[in-house]
């Protein structure tokens, strides 16, 4: 008990001083750049008509819901009211910017609470790597670049991660309707609430499994199934006969009943509006980008490499090659058509220098036609990496995990990090917890890949020709 309390101190204290430093960030970037910049140019003025009771009032350029404009006037308006605030302040730049930092406290108790839950079994040794890995994500550099401007990133992971929060924690009525603010922040993560019923439907599928293995007196975890055609076939012929079994799906309905009516709200949505996204839909067409799977891989092996990397794992994918050679060659064919016919370039990577991955994708993958070809080792090495991580993870919850992971990165033509954020985060909180000095330097990782772009982005400012405005670069 003391101990717990102590945890609960150093975790209050460390979020008093990560809260401190990002207000002291806050207003050196926001002194440096008081006017809306890039995508901030629609979503303040928005924000700013419904702080003014113009409800009715759409900027046809928005293509998400109005969940950002509404959780800000839904903190804004009380804060007026008592503090009798007027003038230019209220529903300011600044003051919309600001409810991101607080989304940002929230992120960070709410990850270090799922961290608790799906760690619990090792709660007595590991308090200081749970409060540590907390902080760290918090921090992830792509996530918490978007605290200091009006983005919907901060808003949307917050309810993502609380709706799954309460997946964990079997409220799933409360996670249903969590997921609807997180909709409204971005239509996309009806995708993450598809996951959190899958991790319901995944251990119904683990407890069937055992049931029916335990008859069979067989003691083996559908994770422990050889990758061959016999393993396939069994988990396939088990999947079948559990999703046409009226007892299985009657038991399913019952937990998961709450996601099924957001999901029928969401298709009706969807047929009403003819689409997912509204407004501008011009620039947000979906299409078989299957290549942004493995951007994925590889973004994750980058910023997990401090926890992810070790020798012994580089050595077991050279002993898996040399074990299935063919079966490595194959896939590497596959990838190889995957580049070759399913790569997409959308306009917005190529002609706007002020994001990173512009600068991504001139100077390594416009270098040579070849070189998206060369890189698939990598590729291969990154995935492979990604999934040994996950290993110890149910097989039906690596499944869900999959599934959702393809649907959220495949449709999209952009190029664009942000969308990895969600995947990213939930990749390690899975991962098994990883020593104090791995979780250190994972720490100071994100540390300094945010104080390069930070300082890049208010120091680094450069015109464009014929434009007096000051541009400057980000994610």
């Amino acid at each position: 008990m003391n101990m717990e309390k102590f945890e609960g101190y150093i975790f209050t204290a460390l979020c008093s001083i990560n809260f401190l430093v990002s207000c002291l960030l806050f207003s050196k970037i926001t002194r440096e750049q008081r006017e809306p910049y890039m995508d901030e140019l629609f979503h303040v003025p928005q924000a700013q008509k419904y702080c003014h009771g113009k409800f009715n009032e759409w900027d046809p350029m928005i293509t998400t819901l109005p969940g950002l404009y509404l959780a800000s006037v839904g903190v804004i308006k009380p804060v007026i009211w008592l503090a009798d605030l007027t003038g230019k302040v209220v529903c300011s730049t600044a003051m919309l910017r600001f409810i991101n930092l607080l989304f940002n406290c929230g992120i960070l108790y709410l990850l270090y609470l799922i961290i608790c839950k799906l760690h619990f079994k090792e709660k007595t040794k590991t308090a200081s790597r749970r409060v540590l890995l907390a902080l760290s994500l918090s921090m992830f550099p792509v996530l918490y670049f978007f605290n200091f401007l009006y983005y919907t990133d901060a808003g949307s992971t917050f309810f993502i991660l609380f709706t799954y929060l309460m997946t964990l924690y079997g409220c799933h009525k409360a996670s249903a309707l969590l997921s609807v603010f997180a909709i409204f922040f971005r239509q996309t993560n009806i995708i993450w609430v598809a996951f959190c019923a899958g991790t319901v439907i995944a251990n119904k599928m683990d407890e069937t499994w055992r049931m029916e293995q335990s008859k069979k007196k067989d003691d083996k975890s559908p994770s422990q199934i050889p990758l061959s055609v016999s393993g396939v076939k069994r988990v396939m012929h088990f999947l079948l006969e559990f999703l046409i079994t009226a007892n299985h799906v009657k038991a399913v309905l019952l937990v998961t009943w709450p996601y099924v009516l957001v999901a029928v709200g969401f298709v009706t949505f969807v047929a009403f509006n003819d689409g997912i996204v509204v407004g501008d839909r011009t620039s947000h067409e979906a299409c078989l980008n299957f290549p942004q799977l493995f951007y994925f891989f590889s973004f994750t092996l980058f910023f997990s490499a401090p926890t992810s990397l070790c020798y012994s794992r580089a050595l077991r994918f050279l002993q898996t090659l040399k074990k299935q050679p063919f079966l490595y060659l194959f896939i590497t064919g596959v990838c190889l058509l995957l580049v070759w016919k399913f790569t997409y370039v959308h306009k917005y990577l190529l002609a706007d220098n002020r994001h990173f991955t512009f600068y991504v994708w001139n100077r390594i993958f416009q270098k040579h036609e070849a070189v998206r070809y060369a890189l698939i080792p990598a590729y291969l090495f990154a995935a492979w990496n990604f999934m040994d991580t996950l290993k110890y993870r149910s097989l039906f919850w690596s499944l869900a995990f999959f599934l959702c992971l393809l649907a959220a990165t495949v449709p999209q033509k952009l190029l664009e990090f942000r969308y990895f954020i969600v995947p990213y985060l939930l990749y390690r909180l899975h991962m098994p917890l990883p020593s104090l000095t791995r979780l250190g330097l994972e720490f100071l990782l994100y540390t300094a890949v945010n104080a390069a772009t930070l300082h890049i982005f208010v120091y680094k400012t450069f015109q464009w020709p014929n434009n007096p405005a000051v541009q400057r670069f980000m994610w």
